[in-house]
């Protein structure tokens, strides 16, 4: 018999373990005082207070838009015209790309990658991730019905370029089409950024795959806005211009986190590919997945954007910088530390999170329970802990890796 919702799914209930650490946290510290928790499972960016960033260059902008510009329809289900152009913009900045492109307009970098694992694989198929992941880029493919393999992330401090050759390649045997994530830069959870030359590497192989069939690259930049050498943290986008004709890549950028709004939710899509047939046949699809699901994003949202990055460019960037500057302040204290007593973590260049390594899995258990246990929240990955140092104070970052490493040796 039949039942009330679709069979050919997934039936089990998710479940998020990162805001079940937050509600216990969030308990811990309404019994016990903010003072005497420590709250490291927050991804966003929070300042020396404990609260919540909210730019007032952004907010300031958003409030001074005309209700009626907040209250109306987007001008396409596809995004603002002036928003996409600002979306390519301002991902690219100083980067000459010559590609042909589109920009679609997302709820949020989460939108931009649902949407494009939904419409480059067909069911049953299989979309590449690396090996410690955001959880939710396979919660997506699940949706999607379409199963996941992962790749190894690091060969000691470099990324592990052999992993992501071989799964690739055992990929594009049994499918004849590749479409792969790569979080890059400020990878979300282990804060690595490849180099220049990683990214040379990678699309020289991508280049000499796509002879076997098409490869789809997901560039996942949720981040990029956070790194620490802005004027630099764009240069690797310039290898882009190597691809070959059987290449795509699309583009994951997240307004939502760049702006600090996170719950006003807005991004883009960004397709590129040698070919704008290429990027039409995606966009098409693309197009009528915004109509179906999300129908169009805020208006208001896509307007503030483009008002912040264009007319509140220089003031924007200098007010963010400050959170820049205290967010490696913070990581840097928790780095040295975690170095001098012997805690081991896994490669971080710079962004919101650092992840120890701990790739035994019953210890890894153990350790994140004991931990919660004196207070001190943390989120649970695939063989290691997310810290998320955005979200903790200067005075909170020290003494926390000798602490981290005491529990960890008591349990061994």
């Amino acid at each position: 018999m039949k039942t009330f919702v679709r069979e050919n799914i997934d039936h089990s209930p998710i479940v998020d373990n990162v805001f079940k650490i937050v509600s216990l946290a969030n308990e811990a510290i309404a019994k016990k005082g903010k003072e005497n928790v420590v709250n490291a499972t927050i991804g966003s960016l929070y300042d020396e207070d404990g609260q919540l960033v909210a730019l007032d260059t952004v907010f300031n902008t958003y409030n001074s838009l005309d209700n009626r510009t907040k209250a109306k329809y987007a001008a396409s289900f596809n995004g603002n015209p002036n928003f996409r152009q600002q979306v390519y913009n301002w991902v690219f900045q100083d980067v000459k790309i010559n590609l042909a492109h589109s920009v679609i307009a997302t709820p949020g970098g989460s939108g931009a990658v649902s949407s494009t694992i939904l419409n480059v694989l067909d069911e049953g198929e299989t979309l590449i991730i690396p090996h410690i992941a955001w959880g939710n880029y396979r919660s997506m493919a699940t949706i999607a019905n379409c199963k996941v393999a992962t790749y190894q992330m690091f060969d000691g401090d470099a990324f592990h370029l052999d992993s992501f050759k071989e799964v690739c390649s055992d990929i594009m045997k049994k499918q004849g089409k590749v479409l792969a994530i790569i979080n890059d830069p400020c990878h979300n959870p282990t804060g690595y950024s490849m180099t220049v030359e990683e990214w040379e590497k990678l699309i020289a192989f991508v280049n000499e795959l796509s002879q076997e069939g098409p490869v789809i690259l997901l560039d996942d930049i949720a981040y990029i806005d956070y790194a620490y050498d802005l004027a630099v943290s764009r240069n690797y986008m310039k290898t882009f211009n190597q691809i070959g004709e059987n290449v795509m890549i699309v583009i994951a950028f997240s307004c939502s986190k760049t702006l600090t709004s996170y719950g006003l939710r807005c991004g883009g899509a960004v397709i590129l590919a040698k070919e704008q047939q290429s990027v039409r046949n995606l966009e098409i699809l693309m197009e009528k997945h915004a109509r179906a699901s999300w129908s169009n994003i805020p208006n208001a949202a896509m307007e503030n954007f483009v008002k912040v990055t264009t007319e509140h460019k220089d003031a924007f960037n200098e007010e963010k910088q400050k959170y820049i500057s205290l967010l490696k302040q913070r990581c840097e204290i928790f780095k040295s530390e975690a170095d001098s007593c012997g805690l081991a973590y896994y490669p971080y260049k710079e962004g919101f999170f650092v992840t120890l390594k701990i790739e035994d899995d019953d210890l890894l258990t153990r350790f994140h329970e004991a931990m919660l246990a004196q207070d001190i929240y943390t989120i649970k990955v695939n063989k290691g802990i997310r810290v998320a140092l955005c979200s903790l104070s200067i005075d909170k970052c020290q003494g926390l890796a000798l602490r981290m490493k005491d529990i960890l040796e008591s349990l061994k």
